[in-house]
């Protein structure tokens, strides 16, 4: 028989189970309240800071890109810049070769003294068709006063019948010659009336052919639009270019915006004039640049798409679609710390801030974000004008008067 028996919990073995209850009980309080003062803190941090910002990482910096482009024919003779080089404004970029626009102005400005010529011939003409004019109508009442003298002795037999016939016939053919020259006189007129050589139809077709050979002359010389950074430069020389052809691009950085894509969902409360705050990647989440919200998007970036999406065809999958935000800098910030178009960027919306309507956008454009290089370049074309016009004049009228072409 074993003499091995169970022997009874004691009372210490209990007292040692009754000690390790309540230290489990206590270390699940404990933890109920850190998750609960956790969340507290959670809920605290959303509401007074988290909760106030809508954030998104699908933002970039965006800016005006000026593509430069040939606007005449031809060789290119000369490339003065290259990428990353800074040109100032009407600076010449690219020299195309010039024969055949010499060749093509030198025409037209002599097409433009011929034409001042033929108009000079034609105002002589009229002047000569209305001296004639005035002879024959001279004439003509002369024939018709001796012919009327001739009726009045006629009772007295102091001339024939005859001589007075052969006046009648003479009157006649008087009055049909005049109108003969008078209506020759009103053609030679309809191309000269209330016209002087500078402003008839005929020498201003010749200026507006030879203004065009002028512009073609002077755009083979190709000018910066805008000051800023070449990229893209694609041209080099002896290539041929016609209109429209590019040449490189021209990046203004003293101009830029962040062009940010939130989810729709993240809209509710984002309006023009929202402060924000962005990081880029290319300095770090040190540096934070400072700006606001100036307007949000006329729609999606699916429908500007290449192919717009059809909902009403085929199955339907419901997609969250993200709506653009146009996000401005601060001058300062950007002259401190230069960015470039297509860097990413953190965007973060403090919508605690009011706004104003999304109705009433904040974009604007830079009132110096314009160009007048293209307008001075017929400057010189009207001195040249009036030196070839004035040059091939036979009748110089005085400063201000012009011939008189009116019938008399």
């Amino acid at each position: 028989m074993n003499d091995t028996q169970t022997v009874p919990n004691t009372p210490k073995s209990h007292a040692g189970l009754r000690k390790r209850r309540p230290s489990r009980g206590r270390r699940l309080r404990l933890v109920t309240v850190a998750v609960l003062a956790l969340g507290l803190v959670y809920l605290a941090y959303w509401q007074g800071y988290a909760g106030r910002f809508v954030v998104t990482n699908d933002a970039y910096v965006t800016g005006n890109l000026a593509p430069l482009k040939a606007q005449t024919a031809g060789t290119v003779v000369d490339v003065r810049v290259d990428d990353t080089q800074f040109v100032q404004r009407g600076a010449v970029l690219v020299r195309l070769d010039g024969l055949e626009a010499e060749v093509a102005f030198e025409k037209a400005a002599a097409n433009l003294a011929d034409s001042v010529r033929q108009i000079e011939t034609r105002f002589s003409q009229a002047e000569t068709l209305r001296q004639k004019l005035a002879a024959k109508e001279a004439r003509l009442q002369r024939s018709r006063h001796d012919l009327a003298r001739f009726h009045s002795v006629a009772a007295d037999g102091a001339v024939s019948a005859q001589q007075i016939e052969n006046s009648e016939f003479q009157v006649r053919e008087e009055e049909a010659d005049a109108r003969q020259t008078r209506a020759e006189l009103e053609g030679a007129e309809a191309l000269v009336r209330n016209t002087t050589p500078a402003d008839n139809p005929k020498v201003l077709q010749a200026i507006a052919a030879f203004k065009q050979a002028y512009l073609a002359k002077v755009r083979q010389e190709i000018v910066a639009p805008v000051s800023g950074f070449v990229a893209k430069r694609s041209i080099q020389p002896g290539e041929q270019v016609r209109p429209e052809t590019p040449l490189m691009a021209i990046v203004p950085l003293d101009y830029l915006w962040i062009e940010a894509n939130f989810l729709e969902n993240e809209l509710t409360h984002v309006r023009p004039g929202q402060p924000v705050e962005i990081t880029v990647d290319l300095y770090g989440s040190d540096t934070v640049y400072h700006g606001e919200v100036l307007g949000l998007g006329a729609g999606t970036g699916s429908v500007f798409g290449l192919l717009p999406p059809n909902n009403a065809t085929g199955n339907y999958i419901h997609i969250v679609e993200r709506v653009p935000v146009r996000i401005g800098l601060r001058t300062d910030e950007l002259q401190a710390k230069p960015l470039r178009p297509g860097l990413s960027a953190v965007v973060r919306i403090d919508t605690r801030h009011p706004g104003r309507s999304v109705l009433k956008p904040l974009t604007t454009t830079p009132s110096d974000y314009k160009t007048e290089v293209y307008d001075r370049q017929l400057e010189g074309a009207a001195a040249l004008i009036r030196q070839i016009i004035e040059a091939n004049r036979v009748h110089k009228s005085p400063k201000g008067s012009a011939p008189d072409t009116r019938h008399s």
